[in-house]
């Protein structure tokens, strides 16, 4: 990357809630995704959940965190 110091970027949070599927496309239901789709140990991405997700927030709590003890 041209004009980026690499060694200045440091992971941190983000607070987007990214919607899975436009107006008039068909349900998708939220994505979990880490280091296999996007090639950073400890990264988790949670994408899409809405209040459904709301509802499963425990297991998806522990599912992140199991999956972050594994790999």
């Amino acid at each position: 990357m041209i004009g980026v110091d690499l060694n200045k970027l440091q992971p941190s949070y983000s607070g987007i809630r990214p919607k899975l599927q436009g107006p008039g496309d068909s349900f998708r239901d939220f994505q979990i995704q880490g280091e296999v789709e996007h090639g950073f140990s400890g990264l988790v991405n949670l994408y899409g959940i809405e209040s459904s997700g709301l509802t499963a927030s425990l297991a998806i709590a522990r599912y992140v965190a199991d999956k972050l003890t594994i790999d």
